[in-house]
């Protein structure tokens, strides 16, 4: 599945309990006739993903949802969902900018003033 939308928020990466486990949260808000804030979860080595992305940014997210049941002390089950991304993308001719707003060096130009008989190659 795929969404798309502008980043709203970016959190720093996380780590949870003792076997170190990572996790980096993005909001994107999708542009419908009520807009919705998307809460997108990146996990592990996939939270880097996120480097470079600014607030305010277009991006499609591919994205797995995740259900899991929980039983709690009474023996009710409890259900939590979660949205797992897995791939961001710029969209609009947005490039990451991985931490960067400098864009990058205009190419040197081509000084044609040698050339001896001003004649085109082909």
């Amino acid at each position: 599945m795929e969404i798309t939308g502008k980043i709203k928020l970016i959190k720093e990466t996380q780590t949870i309990g003792d076997k170190g486990f990572q996790k980096r949260e993005v909001v994107v808000t999708l542009e419908e006739q009520y807009p919705q804030h998307i809460l997108v979860e990146f996990t592990q080595d996939r939270c880097s993903l996120l480097d470079g992305f600014k607030v305010g940014q277009d991006v499609k997210i591919g994205i797995n949802i995740r259900g899991r049941e929980w039983i709690n002390p009474k023996g009710e089950a409890i259900y939590f969902n979660t949205i797992q991304g897995w791939r961001i993308e710029a969209l609009g001719g947005q490039a990451p900018t991985a931490g960067n707003d400098t864009p990058p060096p205009a190419p040197a130009p081509v000084d044609l003033s040698d050339d001896d008989d001003g004649d085109l190659p082909f």
